[in-house]
């Protein structure tokens, strides 16, 4: 029996295998993205997983405040899903304020109709950085080099319970005690907004010793309007379907 009549009694029993679709993604308008000038201006979201000593993995929500260079919130937990993300960020906005955008990957947390939902009803720009340029959300990707090289790498988790408690004891260590060359050697706590609030679009002086100007990156990704679509067709009108 050659390959073609096991092809042809394949397709006449219906054995073939189908092939699964792509995942859809939020798609919206694409823009560069601007340097963060005042507080609440840009906050950057990221989910690291890690394990117990035991094995058992879990997976961490970061949230990051990119102009005070504030870590806002490490949650431990397994799994973390958009409901969970949502109500994290609430709580945030109950004591931090609402922020006017917020930069993440697309990672399954972070994707979710209760994220869409969650930006469109608080009036919150979601922004998706390109697939495969981390260097797009680079405020949280440094924070995330640091913080596990001096912390994750560094301890040992026998519980959920356990990563929990010494998560936030590190996160306030990080905000309350420890000074920040980039904030003039002072805390996040101490400075909510080391730069002035300036028009969109405009250049900030640096305060280094060699003073010079400091453009926006040129970053593309897509940008969540007030109401995301997902993958789908545009009609004529240019609205998603």
């Amino acid at each position: 029996m050659n390959r073609k009549r096991v092809q042809r009694l394949y397709r006449g029993e219906g054995l073939t295998v189908r092939r699964r679709g792509g995942r859809k993604r939020a798609l919206g308008e694409r823009r560069p993205m601007e340097t963060p000038m005042a507080a609440n201006q840009r906050w950057s979201l990221d989910v690291v997983a890690h394990h117990m000593n035991d094995g058992r993995r879990f997976r961490i929500l970061e949230v990051y405040h990119d102009c005070t260079r504030e870590c806002m919130a490490l949650l431990a937990d397994t799994p973390i899903g958009g409901r969970r993300v949502a109500r994290e960020l609430d709580a945030i906005v109950r004591w931090r304020g609402r922020p006017a955008t917020v930069v993440s990957d697309n990672g399954t947390e972070l994707t979710s109709n209760a994220n869409l939902q969650w930006a469109d009803e608080r009036k919150v720009a979601w922004h998706y950085i390109a697939s495969g340029k981390p260097q797009q959300n680079a405020f949280s990707e440094s924070f995330n080099g640091r913080w596990r090289d001096e912390m994750l790498n560094e301890t040992l988790f026998r519980s959920l319970l356990d990563a929990r408690t010494k998560l936030e004891a590190w996160r306030r260590d990080y905000n309350e005690v420890r000074p920040h060359s980039s904030l003039r050697y002072l805390t996040p706590r101490t400075t909510p907004s080391p730069y002035p609030a300036r028009p969109a679009g405009a250049l900030r002086e640096m305060e280094a010793p060699r003073a010079g100007l400091l453009p926006p990156p040129n970053q593309d990704g897509s940008d969540h309007r007030q109401t995301l679509a997902l993958a789908g067709r545009k009609t004529g009108s240019g609205q998603w379907d």
